[in-house]
């Protein structure tokens, strides 16, 4: 009777083991589901932020009628260069943590973004070779920027940061560091030499923006995690008709007519803003966001730009303190109203080390690249390309 008992425990102990042996395998073959399944859905947001940073940024920046050839492929280098540089200081654990290979390549589609976005204020006063420098020294800036930022490099910014969709990180970095590059570089004679435009080159940059409009979701939904996505997309689209539709206005307004140049830029303003509380923000409040970007940038293209110029005595090319910065930094500014139990202080300091850093960094940046030079005659594709109009 002893042995009977013994057996039937041992087999009973036999028989839970093995059902909680079978329910571990199914809990990781239902893990590595899940992860393959976020795997393919971040390799198809990559895809899509590809398409923003070849198609959406190269032909937006094609509105400058003799430097098409030029911003096409200074795009195309600036791309290049970025993201195995990123991949080769990411994964040698200089900055930040290792992760999977998908998200190294998002991570680094940002970095090439936010360097896309520095070079438009310099866009059409730099040699070929110059774009790369520009992307060797940006990147390294940028990644030390954003691990301070993001994540708590040095132990700053101990309580969290908001900034999802990387109106900061991204936007705003970007277009401070361009602005103080071009800052620290513009000669007189850039600064006399008028910027022109033709249908043509303003139809093609209208393209590139349509691009950058219809795939921004995919930007700011990249990483955040499955179950957010949903409201992540409704909000970026939703900030973005709110943009749209008040650089119409506020075009069409102060200019007496509507100007092309700001329906190709300031209409993307409500998704760099919203990049902050994307997640976060309830619809009516991303298109309240997406409206004041768009009255920022929209302002800023048709009022403040020209004024800028004189008082600054620099180009910013692309406009890209208008389109990038000043709505960034609303966007970063807007997740301490938006975002439930955010820290004010981590938030504001993530801010001004953020804005110190671009300006340090990239007039440091405008320097080096003056040492090798300045083209004879800004935005013309003739002095580097052959059979181009001169």
């Amino acid at each position: 009777m002893k042995n009977k008992k013994v057996i039937s425990r041992i087999v009973s102990l036999t028989l839970l083991f093995l059902c909680s042996t079978i329910n571990l395998f199914a809990q990781d073959a239902t893990i590595s589901k899940f992860s393959s399944i976020l795997e393919v859905q971040q390799y198809d947001r990559a895809i899509h932020i590809m398409a923003m940073l070849l198609i959406g940024f190269g032909f937006l920046m094609v509105f400058i009628k003799k430097y098409g050839r030029s911003a096409l492929t200074a795009t195309f280098l600036l791309v290049s260069i970025s993201l195995p540089l990123y991949f080769l200081i990411h994964t040698s654990v200089l900055f930040g943590e290792a992760k999977s290979e998908i998200e190294e390549l998002i991570l680094a589609e940002f970095g090439a973004a936010s360097l896309l976005i520095a070079a438009g204020a310099v866009l059409g006063r730099l040699k070929m070779f110059q774009y790369l420098i520009l992307g060797l020294l940006f990147i390294p800036f940028y990644m030390l920027n954003e691990w301070i930022i993001i994540e708590n490099g040095f132990g700053i910014i101990k309580d969290g940061f908001a900034d999802t969709g990387g109106s900061i990180v991204i936007h705003a970095y970007g277009a401070l560091f361009g602005l103080a590059v071009a800052m620290s570089m513009t000669t007189k004679n850039e600064l006399e030499k008028p910027i022109e435009a033709d249908a043509t080159s303003d139809r093609y940059s209208i393209l590139g923006s349509m691009v950058l409009w219809v795939f921004w979701p995919s930007f700011c939904a990249a990483l955040v995690p499955v179950e957010a996505i949903p409201h992540t997309v409704v909000n970026v689209f939703m900030a973005l008709c709110g943009s749209t539709l008040i650089t119409y206005v506020l075009s069409w307004k102060i200019r007496g007519k509507i100007n092309i140049a700001d329906i190709a830029n300031a209409t993307l303003a409500g998704g760099v803003a919203i990049g902050s509380t994307c997640d976060h923000a309830s619809h009516p409040t991303a298109i309240l966001i997406g409206v004041l970007a768009g009255a920022i940038s929209t302002i800023g293209f048709a009022v403040v730009q020209s004024k800028q110029r004189k008082l600054i005595k620099s180009v910013d090319t692309c406009g890209v303190t208008n389109l990038h910065g000043l709505p960034g930094l609303m966007g970063g500014f807007a997740a301490i109203f938006v975002v439930n139990g955010l820290n004010v202080s981590s938030q504001l300091s993530g801010i001004l080390i953020t804005i110190a850093s671009a300006l340090i960094f990239g007039f440091l940046t405008g320097k080096i690249i003056s040492l090798f030079g300045h083209r004879e005659e800004a935005y013309i594709d003739s002095e580097e390309f052959m059979d181009a109009e001169e």
